[in-house]
């Protein structure tokens, strides 16, 4: 299985990755054996991948990392860089190669000095690879402080560095880095390939990961966790219910306030999971006695690190509310779809009647009024609105419709 198999339903990128992983390689080889380079190369020092979430962004930009350090003996003989197998490909996707550093956050944006550091590391050589790779999956969260100090480094990159981010969509990206970077546009992957994935790679039985895969439109990491995580179901049927509950007020506000309750339990088990062991580390880092007193002068760095473990918790609710509001608009659309008699795929087919008796009981004007709703909480939520209020005014706008 080569690095490219895992771009489901992304043909025409995975072609122009793999023609850019081949002439990296001649590009290489020829520096290295003193023959002139290759001209009108497709490889480039910086790209920028964007698309839908569930595209497969950051598994795109892994799976070139690794074409540009495959050392297969197949690439001699014409084979294309990325076999999957040898050592190159497999520390690469699992995040292990010496040379290629993969940036994510789990922080609500990237600063300056996390920025400094990777431009830093990008004047480096390779120390053991061909290449040396920076995969930035959260390009959209640098602060513009940030972006600026990420600008200089894609402007005049080192030799043999490769920058690759990652973005929604190029409006996410400074223009002044975007234009400086090869773009690749990728699209939501077709539900029958996402549910054909699911069978062959994680083996869940074809009716469910056919239902999962329509049920997340096909984002194959939010139905691969729904196939098998209890607790994701049992979320989204609960949040599928929401628009039974806002006949009234206090049906509206208690909505509101069990929705904001479901997301800051995600958090607190995100926390309970991570920052217990983050901090104990951190204090045997520092020396810690014993009986937990900490040496002195370390009171900053606690600190520093509570800030951080609070910034994780609330990005870590945020996207639990917003993968809530992305299944509320899926079931709208679903209403939408059935009272314009299209023949449109349903996303909720389990909840059929349902969507029939909400279909009966309203117009599209209100379904659409009540999808306007939505979208303008998850935009209040990105300005940093108050979580409550902005579900709370959400909620209301789908009683009135």
């Amino acid at each position: 299985m080569t690095v490219w198999d895992d771009l489901v339903g992304q043909e025409k990128v995975s072609a122009q990755l793999a023609a850019a992983a081949r002439d990296a390689d001649a590009q290489v080889t020829a520096v290295a054996a003193a023959t002139p380079v290759p001209e009108a190369s497709k490889m480039t020092h910086a790209w920028l991948f964007t698309g839908p979430p569930g595209s497969g962004r950051s598994t795109a930009a892994r799976a070139f990392a690794a074409a540009l350090q495959c050392v297969s003996p197949d690439r001699a003989l014409g084979g294309v860089p990325g076999c999957g197998f040898c050592d190159g490909c497999h520390t690469s996707l699992i995040g292990t190669h010496a040379d290629v550093q993969i940036i994510r956050t789990d922080l609500l944006s990237i600063g300056v000095k996390e920025t400094r550091e990777l431009v830093r590391r990008a004047q480096l050589s390779p120390a053991v690879g061909r290449w040396q790779v920076i995969v930035l999956e959260d390009a959209d969260r640098l602060t513009e402080g940030a972006g600026n100090v990420l600008l200089k480094a894609v402007e005049e990159p080192a030799p043999r560095t490769v920058w690759l981010l990652c973005a929604p969509s190029l409006e996410d990206v400074l223009p002044t880095i975007r234009s400086r970077c090869r773009h690749l546009t990728l699209r939501t992957p077709p539900v029958a390939a996402v549910a054909d994935v699911l069978v062959r790679r994680d083996g869940i039985e074809p009716d469910v990961a056919a239902v999962v895969a329509r049920a997340t439109q096909g984002h194959i990491g939010r139905a691969r966790r729904l196939a098998t995580d209890e607790r994701a179901r049992a979320r989204r049927a609960a949040v599928l219910k929401l628009p039974l509950r806002v006949d009234d007020v206090g049906g509206c506000l208690k909505a509101a306030q069990e929705l904001i309750d479901a997301a800051s339990e995600d958090a607190r088990q995100v926390a309970e999971e991570t920052d217990v062991k983050e901090t104990e580390d951190m204090k045997a880092a520092l020396g810690a006695a014993q009986g937990g007193r900490m040496p002195r002068g370390t009171a900053g760095v606690m600190k520093e690190l509570e800030d951080k473990q609070k910034r994780r918790r609330t990005r870590t609710q945020r996207d639990s509310l917003d993968l809530a509001l992305i299944d509320l608009t899926a079931f709208y659309r679903d209403v939408l779809a059935l009272q314009f008699g299209t023949n449109l795929a349903l996303a909720n087919t389990d909840m059929q009647d349902t969507l029939d008796r909400l279909a009966r009981g309203s117009s599209p004007e209100s379904t659409l009024r009540r999808i306007e709703a939505i979208a303008a909480c998850r935009e209040a939520l990105d300005r940093n609105v108050a979580p409550l209020l902005a579900v709370e005014a959400m909620t209301m706008a789908l009683r009135a419709g």
